[in-house]
C-alpha cells in the first residue's frame, strides 16, 4: 500500500460536516450578550445579523419561527441577549449560531432573578399541584386585588357585569408597581384571607415590561400566595407575561379578562374557550407548517418523486389482494368439506337414530315373546284339557255318575272298603253323585 493510499483525505463537505457535528454535540444551548450590527432582514422572514463586542463578532441566523415570537423590534446597535445554538454553516464554511430566543440586555438581570427565584420555590414545593385549590363552580362573591385606577379593574367589572351581574365584588386595592408595590401586595392576600368574605381572589394587572411586572416576581409575594387558604387566580399581564405568582397560584389566567371569565358562569365561556382554543390551535399549525416549510426547502432538492413507489405498492397491494382472496376461498372449502363431515360423523352417531333402531329391535322382540307366550299357553292349553279328560276318567266323582258309591263311617270318618270294617248297628254316610245319606248297619251280607 502507498503512502497515498494511507492516508485519510477529507473533502471540504466531509470536513465541514465533522466540524459541523463537533460544534452541535461539544455545546449546549449558550447565553450570549452582544451589540447588533449587519442587521439583515430578507423576504423568507428569517434575520441575519452579526454580534460583536468591543474585541471580536460573530455571524447570527434567527429564523422566522422563532424571530416571530419577540416582542421588540431588533435595531442596529442595540445591546440584546440571546440564547442560541453554536454551528456552522457548511456550503461556505462560515461559523455561526442559530438564534432561538432573544431579549434586549436590559431585562437579562431580571430574567435570571427570575430563573433562580422560579427554581428556588419550585425546589421548596410552591409550585406543586399537590397544593393546587380548586375554584368554585358558582362563587357568590369575588376579591379582586389590583389597582383602583389600572385598565384591569375596568376589565374585570365589565367582564363580570357583562357575564353574571349578581355577582358580588370586592376590590382590594393595591400598588401594582414600585418599591413597596410587592409588600403591598403581600399585606393585602393575607388580608383577604383573614377576612374571609370572598369564595375566589383575582390578583391581576395589566401588561408591561418584566420590569414592570416584578412585584408580582417577589419571593414574599411567593409565599402569601402560598398561605392563602382562599382559591386564588393570577392573571399579571397579557398571555406571553409570566410571572412567579403565576406559578405559585391556585390558577393561571391569561389576561384580567379571561380571569374574570373563568371565574364567572357563562355558558358562554365554552365558545370563548373552543374559539381560545382553535385560535391556539392554528397559530401552533402555523409555527409548525413554517418550521416544517424551512425544513423541506433544505430537503425538496433530494426527494424522489413518489409515483414509483405508488405504483409498485398499488401492485403488490393487488397482489396481496389476490392472495388474500384466494386464501379465504381455500380456508371456506377446507372448512365446508370438514364440516361435512362432521355433520356425516354427528349423523351417524345421533341418538334419535339409535334410538330409533332399539325401538325396532325391542318391538320385534317384544312381538316374538308375545307369539313365544302364546305358543306355550296354547301348549298348556291343550294339555291342561287332555289332563282334565284323564282326571275326569279317573275321578270319583265319574264313577259315582255311573250308579256306583261310597261309604265312610260316621264316628271316624274313614272310608269303608271292605265289609269286614263294619259291624251292625254302626252308622254309616253313603255318598252318590248328587248327595249322601246316613244310615244303620242292621244286617251283613259278605260276598261267597
Amino acid at each position: 500500500m502507498t503512502e497515498l493510499q494511507q492516508r485519510d483525505i477529507y473533502s471540504v463537505t466531509r470536513l465541514n460536516r465533522e466540524v459541523r457535528a463537533v460544534l452541535d454535540a461539544g455545546f449546549p444551548l449558550v447565553w450570549l450578550d452582544g451589540e447588533l450590527s449587519n442587521l439583515a432582514c430578507p423576504a423568507s422572514g428569517h434575520w441575519y445579523f452579526s454580534l460583536k463586542d468591543s474585541q471580536a463578532q460573530v455571524r447570527c441566523a434567527m429564523f422566522r419561527t422563532r424571530n416571530r415570537l419577540l416582542r421588540f423590534v431588533p435595531k442596529n446597535g442595540m445591546q440584546v441577549l440571546v440564547r442560541a445554538k453554536i454551528g456552522l454553516y457548511e456550503p461556505r464554511g462560515e461559523f455561526q449560531i442559530i438564534v432561538e430566543h432573544m431579549e434586549e440586555a436590559g431585562e437579562g438581570a431580571l430574567r435570571q432573578q427570575f430563573e433562580q427565584l422560579k427554581n428556588k420555590l419550585n425546589a421548596q414545593g410552591l409550585f406543586s399541584a399537590y397544593n393546587k385549590k380548586n375554584l368554585p363552580s358558582v362563587p357568590k362573591t369575588i376579591g379582586v386585588i389590583t389597582s383602583p385606577t389600572g385598565a384591569a379593574i375596568h376589565d374585570v367589572l365589565t367582564t363580570l357585569k357583562r357575564r353574571f351581574s349578581a355577582l358580588r365584588v370586592i376590590v382590594y386595592p393595591v400598588s401594582v408597581q414600585g418599591e413597596s408595590a410587592a409588600g403591598d401586595i403581600s399585606k393585602t392576600i393575607k388580608l383577604a384571607d383573614k377576612r374571609n368574605e370572598c369564595d375566589v381572589l383575582l390578583l391581576t394587572r395589566g401588561g408591561g415590561s418584566l420590569e414592570d411586572l416584578w412585584s408580582f416576581n417577589e419571593e414574599v409575594v411567593a409565599n402569601a400566595i402560598y398561605e392563602c387558604k382562599i382559591p386564588l387566580i393570577s392573571a399579571v399581564g397579557h398571555d406571553i407575561d409570566f410571572t412567579i405568582s403565576d406559578f405559585v397560584a391556585d390558577v393561571r389566567a391569561a389576561t384580567p379578562t379571561a380571569a374574570a371569565e373563568l371565574v364567572s358562569p357563562d355558558v358562554s365561556h365554552w365558545n370563548t374557550q373552543l374559539a381560545n382554543l382553535v385560535k391556539r390551535l392554528s397559530n401552533h399549525t402555523k409555527n409548525i407548517i413554517s418550521e416544517k416549510k424551512y425544513s423541506l426547502e433544505s430537503i425538496s432538492s433530494r426527494i424522489i418523486h413518489p409515483s414509483n413507489y405508488i405504483e409498485q405498492t398499488s401492485q403488490r397491494v393487488d397482489e396481496y389482494n389476490y392472495r388474500l382472496q384466494h386464501a379465504i376461498h381455500s380456508f371456506i372449502a377446507n372448512q365446508t368439506v370438514t364440516l361435512q363431515a362432521l355433520e356425516n360423523n354427528c349423523h351417524a352417531h345421533n341418538p334419535l337414530l339409535k334410538i330409533s333402531k332399539k325401538h325396532d329391535q325391542t318391538k320385534q322382540l317384544f312381538q316374538r315373546l308375545c307369539l313365544i307366550q302364546q305358543r306355550k299357553l296354547n301348549s298348556s292349553k291343550q294339555r291342561f284339557i287332555a289332563s282334565t279328560a284323564t282326571l275326569d276318567a279317573v275321578s270319583p266323582l265319574a264313577t259315582l255318575q255311573r250308579g256306583y258309591a261310597y261309604v265312610k263311617d260316621l264316628k271316624s270318618d274313614k272310608v269303608i272298603n271292605n265289609i269286614d270294617k263294619i259291624k251292625q248297628g254302626d252308622e254309616i254316610s253313603t255318598t252318590l253323585a248328587n248327595g249322601n245319606f246316613n244310615s244303620t248297619v242292621t244286617k251283613i251280607i259278605k260276598s261267597k
